[in-house]
């Protein structure tokens, strides 16, 4: 591996106004009937991608770059993430960059480009999988890293027909209809693709339960991994509604106008993917490896963890505030809650911990976070946040309904004084103690705050294949049988006539 005092530097990383730029490309974005002309310029998208440009600008920032950046063996300056760890020294210096990233947005932004360089920067170690393609994953990652590109991903099938062999709904899986000497037109539809309309490119591939249910001699035209450029042609982006474009001003919704991930589904119609993107061609064999080739699975839970320890220190934050707001912070109850999401903030961040600490070998020289670890960190995480909901509405009760319609009522003629005497709080004037439960109230419980609580519980695959991974790995690695041989070594200390271990005989 050639060191970055071998190679001369280049710096090509996005600022922020040329990232916005970027997303003026003609992609197909439907939203209300119709297709937005700019993303970055739409009252649904602005917002957020103005607060994904600001993780851009913070890559040219000097106070930041020694602990956000690094070089990579191609002489590219990139994101500390966005390139192969080869220790646990580069796995925690890592972690640290993926900390900065998602301090800029408090944790609210799970799909930031950070989350798909989990496994675009393995692409440098490990594009010799990919064959005949190799060539492909390579030149993909030297784009990806040197210019820091946003990246999604989309592996769920739509939701129908799935007792049925994939084959019988053709029609709406992504499947190969044809190709030719410049690359392979693909029709069907995927989906969640959260924030792809903000992204460059996505990742269209698979989860590993649908893999492995492939079958050779059936599902080859199905067997496609493959990067879709947004403005490829014959490529639709169908959007839910916007939280944003809904927010009225941010004194009212703070989060929701401008973090707002819009999640969509990707239509893929007769859609045009040159060869130049293609990772994996009616290959049945590769498309059931890659999953565990990748590194990914160990890399995305380390980018994960971190940002969900971020989003619960802020929720830590709002409510030791909230309960100062009412009075009640000194209650026993009210302490021993807020305890209780400072050890759930402190366990995330012990599982990174141990993730960066204790890394295994990964493809060519790299490392990647400890593979239990990951798997017990993605239960858990998925997890948690129900129980941060339960906490808020039991502590806090009913205090983030006591507010006014909207920021109007503010300069109200005949509201003011009232305001004044009715909504304060303690030591907080009413205006304060509004915008403060306003912000708890996004956070919680608005309908931005219902889609995060439903983000957290499902993007990490469903709940029994999450349960069903872990033991699937455990099983592997002989430490079923070692839970197993513990259990058997117990019972051959006795037997129906008494001890049979000396320790125990009389």
């Amino acid at each position: 591996m050639a060191t970055a005092t071998q190679v001369q530097e280049k710096n090509s990383l996005m600022t922020g106004e040329s990232y916005l730029e970027s997303l003026n490309d003609g992609r197909e974005i439907w939203f209300d009937g119709e297709i937005i002309d700019n993303v970055a310029e739409h009252p649904a998208f602005r917002n957020a991608a103005r607060s994904m440009a600001r993780l851009y600008d913070a890559l040219h920032d000097p106070d930041l770059q020694d602990d956000l950046t690094i070089v990579d063996q191609f002489g590219n300056r990139t994101h500390r993430f966005f390139t192969p760890s080869y220790s646990a020294e580069d796995l925690r210096r890592s972690r640290t960059a993926i900390d900065i990233w998602q301090r800029i947005n408090y944790g609210w932004m799970g799909r930031s480009p950070d989350y798909k360089a989990a496994f675009m920067a393995q692409l440098a170690e490990g594009h010799s999988f990919y064959g005949d393609y190799a060539d492909n994953a390579l030149n993909w990652y030297k784009k990806f890293s040197s210019q820091g590109l946003h990246l999604n991903h989309v592996l769920i099938d739509p939701p129908m027909n799935r007792n049925k062999p994939r084959t019988e709904t053709r029609e709406v899986y992504v499947s190969l209809d044809k190709s030719d000497d410049k690359g392979i037109y693909v029709s069907g539809a995927k989906m969640v693709a959260t924030g792809c309309a903000l992204t460059h490119a996505t990742f269209v591939g698979f989860t590993g339960g649908v893999a492995a249910m492939m079958q050779e001699g059936r599902d080859e035209d199905m067997a496609l991994v493959f990067i879709a450029e947004m403005d490829s042609p014959g490529l639709k982006v169908i959007s839910r509604p916007s939280y944003e474009q809904k927010a009225v001003s941010p004194f009212d919704s703070p989060l929701a106008s401008r973090f707002d991930e819009n999640d969509a589904v990707m239509v893929f119609e007769n859609c045009f993917v040159p060869w130049e993107n293609v990772l994996i061609y009616r290959d049945i064999d590769r498309v059931k490896q890659f999953q565990a080739e990748s590194g990914f699975f160990n890399r995305y839970n380390l980018q994960a963890a971190v940002r969900l320890a971020i989003k619960l220190e802020f929720c830590i934050g709002l409510m030791i505030k909230g309960t100062e707001a009412s009075g009640t912070n000194n209650f026993r109850g009210v302490q021993a809650a807020i305890g209780e999401l400072v050890t759930m903030k402190d366990t995330i961040w012990a599982l990174t911990t141990a993730m960066v600490n204790d890394p295994e070998p990964s493809i060519g020289k790299s490392v990647v976070p400890n593979l239990q670890t990951a798997a017990a960190a993605r239960v858990y995480t998925t997890n948690c946040w129900t129980q941060v909901r339960n906490t808020f509405e039991t502590v806090l009760a009913g205090a983030p309904s006591f507010t006014i319609s909207s920021v109007r009522d503010m300069d109200a003629p005949g509201l003011s004084h009232i305001i004044d005497t009715y909504y304060q709080g303690t030591g907080l004037e009413g205006r304060e103690r509004i915008k403060l439960f306003n912000l708890v109230w996004d956070a919680l419980y608005s309908e931005f705050a219902g889609r995060h609580g439903l983000y957290e519980r499902n993007y990490a695959g469903n709940k029994d294949q999450q349960r069903m991974d872990a033991l699937r790995w455990a099983t592997m690695r002989g430490q079923v049988d070692g839970y197993t041989g513990l259990v058997d070594q117990a019972m051959s200390d006795y037997d129906t006539a008494g001890w049979v271990h000396p320790a125990w005989k009389n």
